[in-house]
């Protein structure tokens, strides 16, 4: 199959399988094509080509509705949590032990087509190939779209899980708001779900025995080793910290530079810190968001807030980074007469996922798969707290993530379904 560019229509005859592409009957499910092309133009933007499917918004409501059609459609048990989260049942949850699958739907401004979708969409897929490979289940199997993971919207990632596993509290969550003052109960109230039943989920959590998650690598790491699939080993330790540089506003032409207090110039100087500290430390650290007051363009900021990301391989590494970040910040707001609050807003400490279902992926797939860290967070590390989890990886060539350039090739996302349908018949067929 040829390459196509993220969120382009995968193209494929009428009538083929939902992985080989040989024939089927007209009463199959939508294939991995056909539920790829239905996706692909929802909350696209027509200008940058990337996806703004941000929680609780029109775009996520036709996410949603598309995943729970394609449960519908295959006859699976559909349902969504107090928090939000949706679920695609195949048999009885109730008899716990269950092995479920799945990622995300949402979306960072502007973001690329696989980083999410390709893990929802392979599972449907992965399900259809077990059926056409007429597999006896012994466990119940769940497919599930979690809400909110990449936090475009208000600011803390992956808060379904998040709320599921009870690493955010009620009251943190309700606090949560976005850009235009509305808060997150605000916002789901608006689309129609309760946000008085939001909060922890013990009972959910203690059905699942199992939860696997297929991602599109964000890197090359498989691209440079020639490997279409690998496993997850950890996902590095990562946080976000909200830098408050608060100065005087003042007009840009009449105030000389010896009586100004801009707090743009300390921010400057604080994100070339970040990229020395990061270097330094062999980490990265990122001000990819900007908030200036009051904006214009011929006035002096009274505030500049940044938001620092900053991930490394050990928490040793980290504290170091954001530790020498948060120095010069307040070195450099000290000089210019600044002001300066520093807030950690999220943070992950390092995940390693388990060995015992890491194992059983590398004996199910063979001991030649590729098994690697990620500095990228997913609801499977939230979850690894409260249930064996694991990932999966498939092969992304241009390395790019969070940007329409995001890619997979067609052969690479089947590869990683059939992957994944080996996984999910070894735990829930045995």
């Amino acid at each position: 199959m040829s390459a196509q560019f993220p969120g382009q229509p995968l193209r494929r005859s009428r009538g083929e399988d939902p992985v080989s592409g040989q024939s089927g009957t007209r009463g199959d499910p939508p294939s991995f094509h056909e539920m790829w092309n239905d996706l692909a133009p929802i909350g696209r933007d027509a200008r940058s080509k990337g996806y703004r499917r941000y929680a609780w918004t029109p775009a996520d409501t036709e996410c949603r509705a598309w995943f729970r059609e394609q449960a519908e459609r295959r006859g699976l048990t559909y349902e969504v949590d107090r928090n939000g989260n949706q679920w695609a049942w195949l048999g009885d949850p109730r008899q716990g032990d269950a092995v479920v699958t799945g990622s995300h739907l949402d979306s960072v401004p502007d973001g690329g087509a696989f980083d999410g979708p390709l893990g929802v969409v392979s599972s449907f897929a992965a399900v259809d190939e077990l059926r056409a490979r007429q597999a006896q289940f012994t466990r119940p199997l769940a497919i599930v779209n979690f809400g909110d993971e990449e936090g475009a919207r208000f600011g803390l990632a992956c808060v379904g899980s998040r709320l599921t596993a009870g690493q955010l509290t009620v009251e943190a969550a309700h606090r949560l708001a976005d850009a235009d003052g509305r808060t997150l109960p605000q916002a789901m109230e608006r689309a129609g779900h309760d946000p008085e039943a939001i909060g922890p989920d013990p009972e959910r959590l203690a059905r699942i025995g199992a939860f696997v998650e297929l991602h599109v690598e964000q890197g090359r790491a498989l691209d440079l080793s020639g490997d279409r699939i690998g496993i997850a080993s950890a996902i590095w330790p990562h946080g976000r910290w909200r830098f408050d540089f608060r100065g005087e506003a003042n007009h840009a032409g009449t105030t000389r530079l010896v009586d100004r207090r801009d707090p743009m110039l300390p921010y400057a100087e604080t994100v070339l810190a970040a990229r020395r500290e990061a270097q330094l430390a062999g980490a990265v650290a990122t001000f990819g968001k900007i908030a200036v007051e009051p904006n214009g363009v011929n006035a002096i900021p009274s505030l500049v807030r940044g938001w620092l990301d900053s991930r490394a391989a050990d928490q040793s590494a980290l504290d170091t980074v954001v530790t020498g970040v948060e120095k010069a910040a307040r070195d450099h707001a000290e000089r210019h007469g600044v002001d300066l609050d520093v807030v950690r807003e999220s943070f992950t400490p390092v995940i390693e996922f388990g060995h015992a279902l890491r194992d059983e992926l590398t004996g199910i797939l063979g001991p030649d798969i590729p098994v690697l860290g990620t500095g990228a967070g997913h609801d499977a590390g939230i979850l690894s707290e409260r249930i064996p989890t694991a990932m999966l990886f498939v092969r992304n060539p241009t390395g790019v993530s969070h940007s329409p350039a995001e890619f997979a090739a067609e052969d690479d996302c089947l590869a990683g379904v059939r992957a994944l349908a080996d996984v999910l018949e070894d735990l829930a067929c045995r």
